[in-house]
């Protein structure tokens, strides 16, 4: 099973891991297991299989004593790689710096730096495809597993896999990361007896029967046990018995003890700092495990036979040595580590902190000061734990009531409310535990508008719900319905939307609240027939009832029904403001302002944006302003603003994603997609499209997934994964689209069009353009036109492309999107139509060479094989690529096919 023997009874997991690391498009895989199963020996096998067929591979693991350290396993897992970081744009290398502590300067949001991650993963994997390792990530601190779940959902269209491995019987922040998972089971009784046979021969017949069944198929067991037997030391398996884990702690806890002081010392330093579970950071210094021959003959250590150096033989070691010392050998430890990392002043503040038992204000600044700059680094939640331990060591009164005060600050930026709220000790805390249908309502709204707190207050609102009677209030009832399911369309959470459903499917009857579930929910599955009913209530509906008004608004507004209710939308958004209804108003005025961004009044669009900030301002509506926010970055993103598109996305996702508010993380996504397609940054924009749904895909209950179908064909299309792109397209058109609205219908019939092969692309785009909802929507239907041009003059079909390429390029003009405008002129003068300049663009910087190498590496050829044929060393190409980057204006080789087409176009 181990050193370079063959692994036993594990031939299915050992095929889908040889499957993952020879796939040529990226994908990432779970390992789930108890502990001493054997995930780390099949991670290990990942890893050799990739690295024998000439892959790349970067590893890490998690580590108890690393857990609270924020960004700790991002930077195990990336040290190897960020020399290469050089090569990326100067956003890119400053989320790094940041986050790494290399300087200080606005954190990054999520979103921002797990791009940057997927961007440096798509460099590395250049030249050979990268396989990533995470072993134990049940132990990664919360900041790196958010990053890597982030990307780990990215993958699709890279060459790139992922192999992340995690304890069944521990709870973490992979659980719910929705990644496809490999549980590995205990050995069968036949492998167990060949694993056991092969490293314990000489067992007795009733030995090996007794430790087949303590073992039950654990590998780790089956090799430990045996010696224990020998040994004397084995524990025994009975009624009421310790789970395995904890047994085979306890065997090592027993080696622990024979060993001498001096060495049981050095063990613990070395668990506690994270020594011997990965490869340790160059710039990172690290307890150095020395003298310790007797924990290495006591099968408790191995020596790595990378780097040499002694390592813990499982992860269960160093649990065990940190149950069996003593409460004054830890911190005596901690103390020793907190003077050995006296130059990282996180590190330092968190050994020293548990080194300390006395109030000590010396030590209580030092955590306030690493609080700081956990914090800068983005990692608030940290930083709750560091001021909720530093007033806990204020002697005094008062500097103890002062950093509670900054712990509370900090936990309600980061949508701690719960733990906020208790630290703070407010006064408006809810009491009781029995509390009427009227008051959860009333707290839940508060909950929800006031501070994104979706978890909580759906939690509230179907308790309530489970709680009433069968002949309760239908009008109560009615009312916690419609709130859980605006509480269920801001989470777009799969978990909360199930028990939403479950508890609409439970009341019968022939009020809109089941229209408004098919239209806030699961659209792509619910939404047939969903428009034709928004009409008809709409059609019995009086301006005397707003809410409804407001509800049917947003149902309309995702069913493409929303034209027709345009000036009682408008009307009843301007009486609700005036008379203090701003829930309402504020809700309606973010339809008027979707209806104009849509039909193409951008001007207007942002005026009202603006007053609905003033709104959320006086009131106090968070969610409503980071709504607006929102819009507004949608908009510029369209105009080719990024640099306030960029920063509309990163203020929503670094308050919406903590929160756990998906519908607003998935608007950011949406405007880093038209952002990255308005830059003709196509790979960037892939990245982002694909997050909100898998080509062939549309992820359940989003919203965003179903109104960028256009974003991630295109993105797809242009970044050559052709294939993508028409599962894509006939994916909507299979999953039946087109029957839901209007609006889906057109996306539908465009992504349709861009994807169709040549004999029939142009009947295609004459049906995308001629649809009778692409008036409704000049922009897309401009992109579709601009699509359609490109086509055309593929085709040689030019006169016809200088008509339809006009046509796109006046669009643009009108709607003020610039970066599109100059794109469909591009196209018009390689169309024949007169340049007003002669100049060839860009690429007439370009040296021959440089040019020819563009060329080829735009092909998809590699740098080795670009080497190849140039005679040229991969490392060569590469360097000419770096300065072809800028010199053509994009960031990386994705984007090199579309800047030397517009450069010829340019020039045409």
């Amino acid at each position: 099973m181990a050193d370079g023997q063959p692994i036993v009874g594990r031939e299915t997991e050992l095929a889908e891991l040889s499957a993952l690391a020879a796939s040529p498009d990226g994908r990432a895989l779970l390992l789930r297991g108890e502990a001493g199963v054997g995930k780390s020996v099949l991670l290990d096998a990942a890893a050799a299989r990739s690295l024998a067929l000439g892959h790349r591979v970067v590893r890490a693991a998690g580590v108890g004593a690393e857990s609270e350290l924020p960004f700790a396993g991002l930077h195990q897992l990336l040290h190897p790689l960020l020399p290469q970081a050089a090569g990326l744009d100067r956003v890119t290398r400053t989320a790094f710096d940041t986050v790494f502590g290399r300087t200080t300067g606005e954190a990054p949001s999520v979103m921002t730096l797990g791009v940057a991650v997927l961007d440096l993963f798509a460099l590395v994997s250049g030249d050979s495809p990268l396989l990533v390792v995470v072993d134990d990530a049940h132990w990664f601190d919360a900041q790196s597993a958010e990053v890597g779940r982030f990307i780990a959902r990215r993958l699709s269209g890279h060459a790139v896999s992922m192999a992340v491995g995690v304890r069944a019987d521990l709870p973490s922040a992979w659980d719910a990361a929705g990644l496809p998972e490999l549980t590995v089971p205990a050995l069968d009784p036949r492998a167990a007896a060949r694993l056991l046979d092969a490293h314990a021969p000489d067992l007795s017949t009733a030995a090996r029967h007794q430790v087949l069944a303590q073992a039950r198929g654990n590998p780790l067991a089956l090799l430990e046990l045996p010696r224990a037997l020998r040994e004397g030391t084995a524990h025994g398996a009975g009624p009421g018995e310790l789970p395995l884990s904890r047994r085979l702690e306890q065997l090592y806890g027993d080696r622990i003890r024979t060993l001498a002081a001096a060495e049981r010392t050095e063990l613990l330093r070395a668990a506690l700092d994270g020594t011997g579970a990965a490869p340790s950071p160059a710039d990172r210094a690290r307890h150095r495990l020395r003298a310790v021959d007797g924990a290495l003959a006591a099968g408790l250590l191995t020596v790595d036979a990378a780097t040499g150096d002694p390592v813990f033989r499982h992860p269960l070691v160093r649990s065990a040595l940190l149950q069996s010392a003593t409460p004054n050998e830890r911190r005596a430890a901690h103390a020793e580590l907190a003077r050995l990392h006296h130059a990282d002043i996180e590190r330092h503040a968190v050994h020293l902190a548990a080194a300390t038992v006395d109030p000590d204000e010396a030590v209580a600044t030092v955590l306030e000061r690493a609080a700081r700059s956990a914090t800068a680094r983005g990692a608030a939640t940290s930083a709750v734990a560091l001021l909720t331990r530093a007033a806990e060591l204020s002697p005094a009164a008062g500097p103890r009531s002062r950093r509670l005060g900054d712990a509370a600050f900090v936990a309600a930026q980061s949508a701690l409310l719960d733990q906020a709220q208790e630290l703070r000790e407010a006064s408006d805390r809810l009491a009781g535990a029995h509390r009427s249908p009227t008051a959860v309502i009333t707290s839940a709204y508060a909950s929800l508008y006031r501070d994104g707190d979706v978890r909580s207050a759906h939690r509230r609102v179907a308790a309530a719900l489970g709680s009433l009677p069968p002949d309760g209030d239908p009008e109560t009832r009615t009312r916690l319905l419609n709130l859980l399911l605006a509480i269920s369309l801001f989470a777009a959470d799969p978990a909360l939307w199930t028990v939403t459903d479950a508890l609409v499917d439970e009341v019968p009857g022939t009020s809109y609240t089941a229209l408004y579930r098919d239209a806030f929910g699961d659209l792509a599955r619910r939404g047939t027939g969903a428009r034709e009913r928004v009409q008809d209530a709409f059609a019995r509906l009086g301006e005397e009832q707003p809410w409804d008004v407001m509800r049917l608004g947003v149902a309309a507004y995702y069913l493409d029904a929303l034209g027709d209710q345009r000036p009682l939308v408008r009307r009843v958004a301007d009486r609700e403001a005036d008379s203090g209804a701003v829930t309402n108003a504020m809700t309606l005025l973010q339809l008027v302002m979707l209806d104009q961004i849509n039909s193409g009044d951008w001007d207007a669009a942002e005026r009202t944006g603006l007053r609905g900030l003033d709104l959320t301002a006086v009131h106090g509506y968070a969610l409503f302003a980071q709504q607006y926010h929102g819009f507004l970055g949608l908009v510029a993103a369209r105009r080719g603003d990024l640099e306030a598109a960029t920063a509309a996305l990163n203020r929503l996702d670094r308050w919406a994603r903590p929160r756990g508010v998906g519908h607003l993380t998935q608007l950011a996504e949406a405007i880093g997609t038209t952002a990255h397609l308005t830059a003709g940054d196509f790979e960037g924009a892939y990245s982002y499209a694909s997050g909100l749904a898998a080509p062939g895909t549309f992820t359940p209950y989003s919203q965003q997934a179903l109104r960028t179908l256009l974003d991630l064909v295109e993105s797809a299309v242009h970044t050559g994964r052709a294939a993508q792109a028409r599962a894509h397209a006939v994916a909507a058109r299979d999953q039946g689209l087109p029957a839901i609205s209007p609006y889906l219908g057109f996306l539908t019939a465009a992504a349709l069009a861009m994807t169709e092969d040549d004999t029939r692309a142009g009947e295609a785009f004459e049906r995308a353009v001629a649809h009778p909802a692409g008036a409704e929507y000049p922009f897309e239907l401009a992109r579709v036109r601009l699509a359609q041009g490109m086509w055309l003059r593929r085709a040689r079909e030019r006169a016809a492309a200088r008509t339809v390429l006009a046509q796109a390029a006046e669009a643009f003009d009108r709607l003020g999107a610039a970066p599109w405008a100059r794109r469909a002129r591009a196209e018009l003068r390689a169309a024949g139509a007169a340049a007003a300049h002669g100049a060839e663009g860009p690429a007439a910087a370009l040296t021959a060479q440089e040019r020819q190498i563009a060329e080829l590496a735009a092909s998809g050829l590699s740098n080795k094989k670009i080497g190849a044929r140039l005679s040229l060393s991969p490392r060569t190409v590469g360097a000419h690529l770096y300065r072809v980057f800028p010199k053509l204006g994009i960031s990386s080789r994705a984007s090199l096919r579309d800047a030397l087409a517009g450069n010829s176009a340019e020039a045409g």
